[in-house]
């Protein structure tokens, strides 16, 4: 069967568990369609970098989906009828990651960058740059 990866944008103003539920929902369609879903990520609150029928934040949600195409039109269909839903997005993939999604990945990555601001170039150890090109700091 084909693989996918489906991610959907749901309303602000929803409680967790309400998200929770409408995933639960949609991880039967794909049940009772002879497919299974292999990941389920939930994301969190999000801002929007734009208003989104008049939200400026939503439930993010990803889920990794192994079912056949006609499963993907119903979730999609479903989720065009729900008002919860503000926006969806599918991607057939040829292989899903193993580990946590790149969202997951990027709190991470955050956390540990937060001690070493000077260290997000390439060449920039202990402050100097290696290529002569502009100050490295407030030293002028």
């Amino acid at each position: 069967m084909p693989l996918y990866e489906h991610v959907y944008l749901a309303r602000q103003d929803l409680s967790a568990q309400q998200v929770e539920d409408l995933t639960t929902q949609l991880s039967g369609v794909v049940g009772q369609m002879g497919g299974k879903i292999t990941k389920n990520e939930y994301w969190g609150l999000k801002s929007l970098t734009y208003r989104i029928r008049k939200n400026r934040k939503a439930h993010m949600t990803l889920l990794n989906v192994d079912a056949p195409p006609a499963a993907l039109n119903e979730i999609e269909r479903q989720e065009r009828l729900s008002e919860d839903v503000l926006r969806y997005l599918t991607i057939r993939v040829e292989a899903h990651e193993d580990g946590p999604s790149a969202m997951m990945r990027k709190s991470d990555r955050d956390r540990d960058d937060r001690g070493g601001r000077g260290r997000r170039g390439g060449d920039d150890v202990d402050g100097v740059d290696g290529g002569g090109s502009g100050s490295s700091g407030g030293e002028e």
